[in-house]
């Protein structure tokens, strides 16, 4: 053994051998491991400078056995910033991965890249540029009426989808394209439930090119809120009618606000082919039963305008009709059809042709004129022979004729189709030959430019109705000339959220300039004015694109008149904004669009929880999500702490809490039962004047209260008065309408809770009784305490409605300091408190209109279902030219929570209903009568329902069982009462 390798104990000290290469493989990472808590040492540096840095420890120090590592931590392999978890073998299953994949949540269905299309996207951007060729759109109407599916017909005329289409097998195959239907429910449902806007260039009969911004609207009447707010973009409305159904609750709603708002309405018949297969009706009935349909919406026209409806008048020869089928993917007009027989037979004057198409205008084949009298007997109508003769034919050989024998025909109508396609099914064959012989959609892109006017020429009209600022602006006369040279001005109405749900786009219409990513924007809120400047974000312009639905064009520019749709700036929107420059040439002040104005009223509500109370937060940011997405949901904390979110119905609160769950909270959480708006009211005026005191007896109020005359609440909620008019405009609509004195009518100081309130406070203080200077000083606090009251009434905390407030008389303290805000406001409140419950108080309930549609033996279900729950019949009978009949009734929207589940069951999926918020309406009995007593699971007596509502509303609310005059009254006036008396019959 050679002795310079070894020490005395025989440890090997010697130079070391070269590794071999198997071992240095198996070692390679050993050196990355630091087992002690030393750090690693320097590598070897050159022998001189050895010496220099031997200053460690001794490298034979003793380690003790428990501080020795023996393996490597977590952290030194992993590195610092890893998570580490050390579980148990089983603590995990095996269905669940260690690492879970990130998950891309969608919740739309969206193209995966742009869809082809017939036209040049470029030359779309381009006749953005040209406002007269624009038209802006809304296809609304009645469920399932056929929307959608008018849109599929147009989606399929410019995007070369069908291959893709025809690859579909199976179910697939029969089912309907319904392009704008992207949410998830509404794929489920079958219904659309969000607008879905869509540009499309589409080209005339002349062949000239037109940008259409369409935006379809849902046709369920719990959504109705889409279509305000799709309304305030666009400048004309294509009404969708079904020809069998006619005229629906939704239809008729849609057409009042139309009319009301003066937007242009244009009418398409649609589903034309029940005509033939379904109802077969004969050619002339089928004419008789157009021609109704029609005037049904004229008369909702004439009803809504007394005396003014001929000039809104809808009618075929005036060419604002349009006839169409969609599921067989044909529409045309008159003129469309005359163009038709030109196109044949040419010689023909279309315009002329066309006027006497429709009416009672005969035609005479001897002598090839018309008349306008059957000069013949069996002459037929020209529309009977000229249009529905021809198509009924062309069905009618279509559907019965061999292969062979249909080839011939269609042979001489210039039809040419593959031979396959002869043997198709007799539904696909129907709708083969049909896109042929009427071939695109022409008659309706010249219906709609001929009828509804461009950005441009509607710009004036649009800004004297919405616009809040002054006219003569620079930034007015630029939204007024469609100017895309102007300053920036956009108004959006709508919030759309991107496919994962975790933020919005903003859509909205350029009224003026230019929206560019990257801009520098102020948004303004709908509480913006130039005095309070607080509803304002400074906010950058993202992305800028064209929406179509399924898929958005990104684009560096949209100009004035168009629709845009904006990504980055919508953290302070909630409902609707303003859009303006940062800043304006010649620092003009920015002003807003009105806030939309709604058909109906959030009146359905329900409580939400979270399970797991942690998640409380995640909760408010989904409810706060909630309530961009969807226009007319309000959502409010209760003073118990209860979370409330308002709807308009049933399946509008199920879509609601659905997008909670899943879309925007992604938990589960708790739904109380569903409940109502209340609304408090007086019957009678106050029993006697109630006076209040201030907390330092220096100040005291007297007040009455009585009720408002019938009109005069919907005329202040509709905006017909307003109290920021001049006071003389506002007296004189008192006077005029109401019959009012000039003095009572002058002195009214405020509507209540807020501007639009339906209860109005009125000073009847005399001049020679109450300093008047004096009073003044205080008006404001009145004010408040006022409103104050109005919005949470004494009897369940609910607001108060219909009700007049007069205050009768004041003595105020001479120094200010005793007269200041904290003494009046409260005491102002409690006097009108306690007029109020001085003047017989009652409960208002909200009461839907139902409107049911179905077979004649479904009538009486709905008669017993509707006096099972509180609820009456108004009217009912058949719909002309159908085997259905329609039912009109009234019923409690208390009552009415499984209502249409019930009626579905009673009448196997028959009869189709409509519940629509109509009006509110007094309870019966009286809610302060302790005589009515309530038991627990016990249905409350007719007059003891009033008190029912009140005692259970306040237990939810957390409130004091019971409401007492006492607690309101001063003390010493309470005594007075009862010794004279007054207060036995309260």
């Amino acid at each position: 053994m050679d002795d310079d390798l070894y020490d005395e104990f025989g440890n090997f000290i010697g130079e070391e051998v070269e590794a071999s290469e198997e071992e240095s493989e198996h070692g390679v990472d050993v050196g990355n491991y630091a087992y002690d808590e030393y750090p690693e040492a320097a590598p070897e540096a050159p022998a001189e400078e050895r010496m220099d840095i031997d200053d460690e420890g001794p490298s034979n120090a003793v380690v003790l056995h428990e501080d020795k590592q023996y393996y490597p931590t977590a952290a030194q392999v992993y590195g610092e910033g890893v998570e580490t978890l050390v579980q148990e073998e089983d603590a995990q299953p095996l269905t669940q991965p260690i690492i879970a994949p990130i998950e891309q949540k969608k919740f739309s269905i969206e193209e995966a890249d742009l869809p082809p299309v017939y036209f040049d996207r470029n030359f779309m951007t381009d006749l953005m540029n040209y406002p007269e060729q624009i038209r802006n759109i809304a296809l609304a109407g009645h469920l399932h009426h056929g929307k959608t599916a008018f849109m599929d017909m147009l989606v399929l005329e410019t995007h070369a989808i069908t291959d893709r289409l025809e690859k579909r097998t199976g179910k697939k195959r029969d089912e309907q394209l319904r392009y704008t239907d992207t949410h998830v429910i509404e794929r489920d449902r079958g219904l659309s439930i969000k607008a879905a806007p869509m540009s499309l260039v589409l080209s005339s009969s002349k062949g000239k090119s037109h940008l259409f911004n369409i935006i379809d609207t849902p046709g369920h009447v719990d959504f109705v809120d889409e279509v305000a707010a799709s309304l305030r973009l666009v400048d004309g409305v294509c009404l969708v009618v079904d020809v069998v159904e006619g005229v629906q609750v939704n239809t008729e709603q849609i057409i009042k606000h139309a009319v009301l708002e003066d937007i242009p309405l244009t009418l398409v018949v649609n589903k034309m082919d029940r005509l033939i297969l379904e109802l077969k009706l004969p050619p002339n009935d089928a004419y008789y039963k157009l021609k109704h349909v029609i005037e049904e919406v004229n008369t909702v026209i004439e009803n809504t305008i007394p005396g003014r409806g001929a000039e809104r008048r809808i009618s075929p020869e005036k060419g604002n009709v349009l006839f169409a089928c969609t599921s067989m993917g044909w529409c045309f007009t008159l003129r469309s059809f005359a163009k038709m027989y030109s196109d044949s037979f040419g010689g023909v004057n279309v315009d002329e042709f066309a006027r006497r198409l429709w009416g009672d205008v005969y035609f005479n084949p001897r002598k090839r004129t018309f008349t306008r009298k059957a000069v013949e007997e069996g002459a037929k109508r020209s529309f009977v022979n000229f249009i529905m003769e021809p198509i009924y034919k062309l069905f009618s050989h279509t559907i019965s004729e061999s292969p062979e024998d249909l080839k011939g025909t269609l042979g001489k109508l210039g039809i040419q189709l593959k031979p396959s396609q002869y043997k198709a099914d007799a539904k696909v064959l129907l709708k083969l030959v049909c896109e042929q012989f009427f071939g695109p959609s022409t008659g309706f892109v010249d219906m709609v430019c001929q009828h509804i006017p461009s950005p441009v020429e509607a710009a004036e009209k649009k800004l004297a109705q919405y616009y809040t600022g002054p006219m003569d602006t620079k930034v007015a006369e630029s939204m007024k000339k469609c100017d895309q040279n102007g300053p920036l001005v956009i108004h959006v109405t709508k919030l759309f959220n991107t496919t994962d749900a975790k933020s919005f786009y903003s859509f909205g219409r350029v009224m003026s300039g230019i929206a560019r990513p990257g801009m520098e924007v102020r948004v303004l809120g709908e509480g913006y004015s130039i005095d309070d400047e607080e509803d304002m974000v400074l906010a950058r312009v993202s992305g800028v694109y064209i929406a179509e639905t399924r898929y958005n064009i990104s684009t560096d520019g949209v100009p004035a008149g168009n629709w845009v749709l904006l990504s980055g700036v919508d953290n302070s929107i909630v409902k609707t904004a303003t859009i303006v420059d940062k800043k304006v040439d010649n620092d003009e002040a920015a002003y807003i669009f009105k806030p939309l104005s709604h058909f109906t009223e959030s009146v359905l509500k329900v409580a939400v929880e979270p399970i797991n109370p942690s998640e409380l937060p995640k909760m408010l940011d989904g409810i706060r999500k909630i309530n961009k997405s969807y226009p007319l949901v309000a959502t409010k904390v209760e003073e118990s702490g209860e979370h409330i979110v308002l709807g308009t119905g049933e399946l509008y609160m199920d879509c609601v809490l659905h997008d909670l769950r899943r879309l925007y909270a992604d938990m589960e959480i708790r739904v109380s039962d569903p409940v109502v708006r209340f609304c408090e009211t007086v019957q009678d005026m106050s029993a006697t004047k109630c006076y209040a005191v201030t907390p330092n007896k220096k100040n005291t109020i007297t007040m009455a209260a009585e009720p408002l005359d019938d009109g005069i609440a919907k005329d202040i909620e509709s905006g017909a008065v307003k109290i920021r008019d001049p006071p003389r405009k506002t007296a004189k609509f008192f006077e005029e309408k109401y019959g009012w004195d000039m003095l009572a009518a002058r002195s009214i100081w405020a509507f209540g809770p807020d501007d639009m309130g339906p209860n109005i406070l009125q000073d009847d203080t005399l001049p020679t009784e109450v300093d008047k200077k004096r009073l003044n000083t205080v008006k404001e606090s009145i004010r408040q305490g006022f409103s104050w009251a109005t919005r949470e009434g004494p009897l369940c905390e609910e607001p108060i409605r219909n009700t007049k407030f007069r205050l009768i008389d004041v003595s105020l303290a001479q120094e200010a300091i005793f007269r200041g805000g904290g003494q009046i406001i409260p005491t102002a409140r409690r006097a009108c408190y306690s007029s109020f419950l001085m003047a017989s108080p009652r409960l208002m309930e909200p009461v839907y209109s139902v409107s049911m549609t179905g077979p004649q033996d479904s009538v009486s279900t709905v008669y017993n279902i509707l006096a099972r729950r509180r609820g009456h019949v108004l009217s009912d009978g058949p719909i002309a030219g159908t085997p259905l009949y329609r039912v009109s009734g009234l019923l409690p929207v208390i009552d009415s929570f499984g209502f249409e589940t019930d009626l579905r069951i009673n009448t196997p999926g028959r009869a189709m209903v409509s519940l629509v918020f109509d009006r509110w309406s007094i309870v019966p009995g009286d809610p302060l009568d302790r005589d009515m007593v309530t038991r627990p699971l016990q249905m409350a007596a007719p007059l003891a329902t009033a008190r029912d509502f009140v005692l259970k509303t306040r237990r939810r609310k957390g409130l004091s069982e019971d409401v007492t005059v006492a607690k309101f009254l001063e003390p010493e006036f309470y005594q007075s009462l009862i010794e004279s008396g007054t207060l036995e019959g309260l």
